[in-house]
């Protein structure tokens, strides 16, 4: 993982968001597929919503201001693998 990579939402990818119950429905037109995610991910993408480029580090940092996180260094290695999966899903991009 690679933690000093920055990760950006590019407003394109814009999803549609549907809370049902602990789940969260996200629609993404451009591709045209609908992904169901759990926390942390719809809280991962708020923080990430002003489009500006972050690492794992300052998502990790965003998200520990209202939430506790648990060890840095546990939760980084989550915040970094999370920001990998939702690039694989095309939900984020390298920026």
């Amino acid at each position: 993982m690679d933690r000093m990579k920055r990760y950006r939402l590019d407003r394109r990818d814009s999803c549609r968001v549907c809370p049902l119950d602990d789940l969260v429905l996200l629609y993404h037109p451009r591709s045209g597929q609908t992904h169901m995610v759990i926390s942390p991910v719809p809280e991962m993408l708020e923080r990430m919503v002003d489009g500006a480029p972050v690492t794992a580090s300052d998502l990790h940092d965003r998200l520990a201001r209202d939430y506790d996180l648990g060890p840095r260094d546990v939760a980084l290695a989550q915040v970094a693998a999370q920001l990998e999966a939702l690039e694989a899903l095309g939900l984020v991009c390298a920026a």
